[in-house]
């Protein structure tokens, strides 16, 4: 006889389908079927084959270029169709959580769209949402319902030990002030110096002056931040300039620590001014890989020796590529393990604990 409310049902849309078979994989069971496909409208339309009924259910979607709208569409439609087959619970697994760089309101009438998605899914039916390396932690406090932030520290330590020839000889560097504490609490677990990068933008005032210029950059940059902020003239030109602002790179391996790439421009600035600064070599250890502007000939130009990468984003074409710029930490393990520890009712902090092993 079927025993109902006992087990995981591991359900998934278009958006990474190689990620949620290696976690069903870890998690010793098979995907719960599911269809996800557009109407000839371009509406979104979700089959589940199977019982949900007083299950626990975990819809793992991690929505990301180009098909981002598409892919967070199909979440939603798939939580809503969970709650209407009377699921016992449903939980949102999205490892790189959309549009959280729209986290504040940093100008005149801009919208808090992490806000936005949080609403969405607590009214599509979510019960819970279990994220990775949230770009800004108060997003967590958007929601009204349980939400986990994972962390890809213990990966990049392991990585960095393994994968880095001298790294002891390294330097933590952050490529912004936003950043600093995730780069200084990696650099301690790793006893390790750390380094700040300060990003100036200057109001280009003066006609005479032949520097390039460049228009404010557009909001969801790598960092997150908005050129022409506050009461800048939107049309005003700046010039960006990087400088080392705090450590010593010179004759060290760098290894700059940031949450996501998207252009690739933030990497580039960063590592340059690290190699004008005498460091030995440059590394890019970067949670989310959105890369979602970026030509695989500007990846391959990326003045670092190595591209590191989460899977929170289905990397493959990127890495056939590029060949062998781009390295993969793989990310299934820890979601595997805190989905089977939010099935079982057992701590999830645990996971995060130094020394604690999981994988």
């Amino acid at each position: 006889m079927h025993q109902t409310g006992n087990s995981i049902k591991l359900l998934t849309g278009n958006s990474h389908p190689r990620l949620a078979e290696a976690v069903a994989s870890r998690l010793g069971i098979p995907l719960t079927p599911c269809h996800v496909s557009k109407f000839l409208s371009l509406e979104t339309s979700v089959q589940i084959h199977s019982s949900v009924r007083d299950e626990d259910v975990f819809i793992l979607q991690s929505p990301s270029p180009p098909d981002i709208n598409d892919h967070l569409m199909e979440l939603l439609i798939m939580i809503s169709a969970c709650k209407t087959a009377s699921s016992k619970r449903i939980t949102a697994v999205i490892p790189c959580y959309p549009y959280a760089r729209q986290d504040k309101k940093d100008k005149s009438r801009a919208p808090i769209t992490a806000k936005l998605v949080a609403n969405l899914l607590a009214v599509a039916g979510a019960d819970h949402v279990i994220t990775m390396d949230l770009h800004a932690s108060q997003i967590q406090g958007f929601f009204d319902i349980p939400v986990d932030n994972l962390f890809s520290e213990p990966s990049m330590v392991q990585y960095i030990k393994q994968e880095v020839d001298g790294w002891r000889n390294a330097i933590i560097v952050s490529p912004d002030a936003g950043g600093a504490k995730r780069a200084t609490a990696l650099a301690d677990t790793l006893n390790l110096d750390f380094a700040l990068i300060n990003r100036k933008r200057k109001r280009d005032l003066a006609a005479s002056i032949t520097l390039p210029t460049v228009p404010p950059t557009p909001q969801g940059s790598d960092s997150g931040s908005t050129a022409g902020e506050g009461s800048d003239d939107e049309n005003t030109f700046y010039v960006e300039k990087m400088e080392l602002l705090v450590g010593d790179v010179r004759g060290k391996i760098a290894i700059l620590i940031d949450d996501m790439i998207d252009t690739g421009h933030t990497v580039r600035l960063a590592a340059e001014v690290l190699h004008e600064n005498g460091a030995k070599e440059v590394y890019a250890l970067i949670s989310h890989g959105l890369l979602s502007d970026t030509t695989m000939e500007n990846l391959r130009d990326l003045p670092v020796k190595k591209l590191i990468v989460t899977n929170s984003i289905d990397q493959t074409d990127r890495i056939n590529a590029t060949k062998d710029k781009i390295d993969i930490i793989d990310i299934a393990p820890v979601i595997a393990e805190s989905i089977r520890r939010t099935h079982n009712g057992e701590s999830i902090s645990a996971l995060f604990r130094p020394n604690d092993l999981f994988i």
